[in-house]
């Protein structure tokens, strides 16, 4: 007979797959892990390590924050990606696409960078302020590139029980440069250092436009769940919140205010960052379980070098 406590974490485990894997998941599943095939890196490389990891959940809700303040980044997501109308199914799309480039055999992730490239042609159009954008765009293509790799990495920094080493943190950023040049970004970093100089960058082009407050509406003060899972998200946005840095919760609003704003970022890193490791954890626990499909997947990859 099964234990309650094993009963609880398999229920975690199916809620947390339906939402990010969807209806498909069995499917997608088996052809990521499960398929034959060559992998591009190896299961202990640190780009496996990193976006393996249950911190990609509070990483990718800081990702999504911090490419908000892009304003033709986002006009090109509030325009085409369908993200109110189909939270979860965008989600899926892009955890899938995270999923098959990182862990999948190289000609299936092949196909489906060929297949997001053919979307991107299709996605084009101007602004409030009537900018031009485009998804093609590699400067536009390497802010998504660096806000996302420096949101994974720096959440698995502070929420994974073994860091990287900053050797690893270099190579991982190295190995995320394959998809970036893939996907038309010309100059994608390849160390930490490269990562930060090439964020710091792109703050004067940075703004709290009402596409990127909208988004802070829709994931911090209107999430698209159950009333019930709403507290289990709160730790995941609330850790993700407490890794922005301080100019991005500035532009979002996310800083504390009255009296308690001068202790802002000391109330972050005691209150927030525990929270955030306290849901990773519950994430982690529950995603580990040897059940779960992605955890048999042991034996089947033959590996090249990443």
């Amino acid at each position: 007979m099964i234990s309650p406590i094993a009963a609880a974490r398999a229920k975690l485990a199916r809620s947390l797959r339906d939402r990010v894997a969807g209806p498909q998941a069995e499917r997608r599943s088996k052809a990521i892990w499960l398929a034959p095939g060559e992998r591009r890196f190896a299961p202990d490389a640190p780009i496996c390590r990193v976006q393996g990891h249950a911190a990609m959940y509070p990483g990718g809700i800081r990702a999504l924050l911090l490419q908000a303040l892009h304003p033709l980044a986002m006009a090109g997501v509030g325009e085409h990606s369908g993200y109110r109308d189909d939270p979860w199914g965008r989600l899926q799309r892009t955890s899938e696409f995270l999923a098959m480039t990182t862990f999948g055999p190289v000609d299936s992730a092949e196909r489906m960078l060929d297949k997001i490239n053919r979307i991107h042609e299709t996605v084009s159009g101007t602004d409030r302020e009537g900018r031009p954008y485009s998804a093609t765009d590699p400067h536009l293509l390497a802010w998504v590139h660096v806000a996302e790799i420096d949101s994974f990495l720096t959440a698995h920094q502070h929420y994974a029980r073994t860091p990287l080493t900053p050797a690893e943190a270099d190579r991982y950023v190295d190995q995320t440069a394959y998809v970036a040049t893939r996907l038309g970004i010309t100059d994608p970093p390849r160390t930490v250092t490269e990562l930060h100089v090439q964020l710091a960058d792109y703050r004067p082009e940075l703004e709290a436009s009402p596409g990127a407050l909208d988004v802070v509406r829709f994931l911090l003060r209107e999430p698209p769940l159950p009333r019930a899972a709403r507290p289990g998200f709160a730790l995941l946005a609330a850790g993700a919140v407490g890794l922005l840095p301080g100019y991005a919760r500035d532009l979002l609003g996310l800083r504390l205010r009255g009296p308690l704003r001068r202790a802002d970022t000391a109330v972050m890193r005691r209150m927030a960052i525990p929270l955030g490791q306290l849901g990773t954890s519950v994430v982690g626990w529950a995603t580990g379980d040897p059940s779960e499909i992605r955890n048999q997947a042991g034996s089947v990859a033959p590996v090249t070098p990443g």
